[in-house]
């Protein structure tokens, strides 16, 4: 199934779900690594996670991941156990 790209402005945070799968070491590093690029280089990630109208993705900037969450600007958070994947 392919992931519809939406705004980071327009994510519904009500509307999000946990994904198929578990987090994967390697996801949780490229997270970590998301982080680091957005803070120090001001460099987007694209974000792809679990809604219940199907996976959505989100090129923006992470501004910091904590035990459960990914903030993003505007006091958005993006649950982990939500994220299918994340690339940059």
């Amino acid at each position: 199934m392919t992931s519809e790209l939406i705004e980071k402005e327009t994510i519904d945070v009500s509307k999000i779900v946990p994904a198929q799968t578990a987090l994967s070491e390697e996801l949780t590093n490229r997270l970590t690594a998301a982080q680091r690029l957005g803070n120090e280089f001001k460099a987007k990630a694209t974000i792809e996670f679990n809604t219940v109208d199907g996976p959505k993705r989100v090129n923006t900037t992470v501004w910091s991941v904590t035990e459960k969450y990914i903030q993003l600007k505007n006091n958005i958070h993006i649950p982990i156990k939500s994220v299918i994947d994340i690339d940059f």
